[in-house]
């Protein structure tokens, strides 16, 4: 569901520092998914959420505003946006 109202308010990808689960109907949606692994466990819903704060995750800096670029190789992320 989540995918899917992503791919509607004109996301282009989402990157996921965790699981993902029914892969197939991930597939059917036009969005590009990066995520570690794929698991048939539901997540726990917490309700929890911060936005425009820096996170570190596989050693890589997130910050905000930053732009990410990615393909089936892997990801690049950039302070600046990048000419391509």
């Amino acid at each position: 569901m989540l995918a899917a109202r992503a791919a509607e308010n004109g996301w282009q990808g989402v990157l996921i520092y965790g699981c993902v689960r029914d892969v197939e109907i991930l597939d059917t949606i036009d969005l590009g998914i990066k995520a570690l692994a794929s698991c048939p466990l539901r997540s726990n819903k917490r309700g929890e959420g911060q936005l425009n704060v820096p996170l570190r995750f596989a050693s890589v800096r997130f910050a905000p505003g930053s732009s990410l670029y990615a393909d089936r190789n892997g990801i690049v992320v950039s302070l600046e946006k990048l000419p391509i």
